[in-house]
């Protein structure tokens, strides 16, 4: 495997995308497939004496803003984007050498785990401090399996709503949601945990200007309850509402709880876990 893999990757995505499909004239004569260096360091807002060094592989330590203007002039998809946070990783593994955190709880303790045996059949879940899902309810599974929300090895709430195409159907307020799940990972707060930190990085590249907008925005408080829409395959538009309960522990985990937001909510939930008429009561968000 060439040792320059990033710079290669590069150069073949350049080559591979025509002015067209950016906005740009052919013009007569091109010698070179796809873009010109020049155009694509247009594009993306860098020189091009920049560029020629990311593809020959004399940089290999972009910042991953680069990275990301790269991808939006590219036309990227999300799996190409993730592909590319891979590459990333890969060139900044200095980075592995910083202090390292608390590497992030995977494992739901056994009192947490009963309490949500308890909560059932509410969808629930356990989240890390990465938003990834540790463990959930059967009520979780049956809401949230069908859309993607679990899809993974390693699932994430985060993930999901930034680099899954299906979220923006399953949240009709989106933005709302996005603006959320952002507050809750706190990354204005995290800045040296190299694990929120990677994490951020990831997302930078793969969720673009919708993570990086947030990223240089003025930080925000989490809303931790409330309603939200939540649009599934069987059920149609379901009204959740929710409240987020932090647990004492130093690994910021989390569980959200959701619970039926109206009569017409509870019957869909009822109906998803195979539960009797009025195991799931409404209430008022």
């Amino acid at each position: 495997m060439s040792d320059n893999e990033l710079g290669a990757f590069l150069r073949a995505r350049r080559e591979a995308v025509t002015p067209s499909e950016v906005g740009l004239p052919e013009g007569p004569r091109r010698r070179t497939p796809g873009l010109r260096r020049s155009e694509l360091a247009t594009l993306s807002g860098i020189s091009i004496e920049y560029l020629t060094r990311l593809e020959q592989g004399r940089d290999r330590n972009p910042s991953p803003q680069v990275l990301a203007a790269l991808a939006d002039a590219l036309r990227l998809s999300g799996e190409t984007r993730l592909h590319l946070g891979r590459l990333l990783k890969h060139t900044n593994d200095h980075k592995l050498l910083c202090p390292a955190a608390e590497t992030p709880v995977r494992h739901v303790r056994p009192t947490v785990q009963a309490l949500l045996d308890q909560l059932d059949p509410a969808p629930a879940v356990l989240v890390n401090r990465l938003s990834e899902v540790i463990a959930c309810t059967f009520g979780y599974e049956r809401l949230a399996g069908p859309v993607g929300l679990l899809d993974g090895e390693r699932p994430s709430l985060l993930r999901y709503v930034f680099t899954d195409p299906r979220a923006r159907e399953t949240y009709p307020d989106w933005s709302r949601v996005a603006d959320t799940q952002f507050a809750m990972a706190g990354f204005d707060l995290a800045r040296d945990d190299p694990h929120v930190s990677h994490l951020a990085d990831e997302l930078t590249v793969t969720a673009g200007t919708e993570f990086t907008d947030r990223l240089a925005a003025s930080p925000r408080l989490p809303v931790r309850s409330g309603v939200e829409r939540f649009v599934h395959p069987d059920s149609g538009e379901l009204r959740l509402a929710y409240e987020t309960l932090d647990l004492p522990d130093a690994d910021g985990q989390r569980l959200l709880v959701h619970l039926p937001g109206d009569e017409t909510t509870a019957a869909s939930l009822d109906r998803l876990t195979g539960r009797r008429p009025g195991a799931l009561r409404a209430v008022n968000g």
